[in-house]
């Protein structure tokens, strides 16, 4: 039934938004990334085989990556399908960690290098920098963990308890959550 009433809502945002302008795609976004702090979901990077175009791992499971794809879904932007078009027609431009020899619609919109590179070919790109007041509801930031390990988030338009920060709705191990944590790691990625 709780699921239900979250799809309801997700439902209702997305009608609300059908025709949005430039200028209002930023805060659909942010208000998108926050209707999914309300569904319950396990952290679980597994390899799944999805539906293409519009697929999605199963609702209730999902990594950094589901949060930035569900959100875009949720206002009417298929990751999934963009990045699959633009790999199948610019493959040699995008990190080749896994070794793949072609595109995979399974999985090569959840992976963060992916989305990094995909970002920078396809919107505005923004300087690193540690100023809070740089970073706008609905921007897309990406942390390098430590190593090869790398996140990614939604900047909300939701402060911290100090006011001075937006928060981040992101997936690190806790599920989709809202949390203080734009600076706790290094960032290597902003997008607009």
């Amino acid at each position: 039934m709780k699921q239900c009433k979250i799809i309801l809502q997700i439902l209702l945002f997305t009608a609300s938004i059908h025709g949005q302008s430039n200028t209002n795609f930023n805060s659909n976004l942010a208000e998108a990334a926050m209707t999914l702090t309300k569904q319950k979901v396990k952290y679980d990077p597994s390899y799944f085989n999805i539906k293409y175009p519009n697929g999605d791992v199963p609702s209730d499971k999902g990594v950094c990556t589901d949060v930035v794809i569900r959100a875009f879904r949720i206002i009417g932007i298929d990751l999934q399908k963009e990045v699959h078009l633009d790999m199948k027609s610019h493959f040699e431009k995008y990190p080749n960690h896994w070794k793949q020899k072609r595109p995979d619609s399974n999985i090569d919109h959840r992976r963060v290098p992916n989305l990094m590179t995909y970002f920078s070919r396809h919107r505005s790109t923004l300087p690193l920098n540690q100023n809070p007041q740089n970073y706008s509801p609905g921007d897309l930031v990406c942390w390098n963990l430590g190593g090869a390990m790398t996140h990614i988030g939604i900047v909300v338009k939701q402060k911290s308890n100090d006011g001075i920060r937006h928060m981040i709705v992101h997936n690190i191990g806790a599920g989709q959550v809202m949390e203080d944590c734009l600076f706790n790691y290094k960032i290597i990625g902003h997008y607009r």
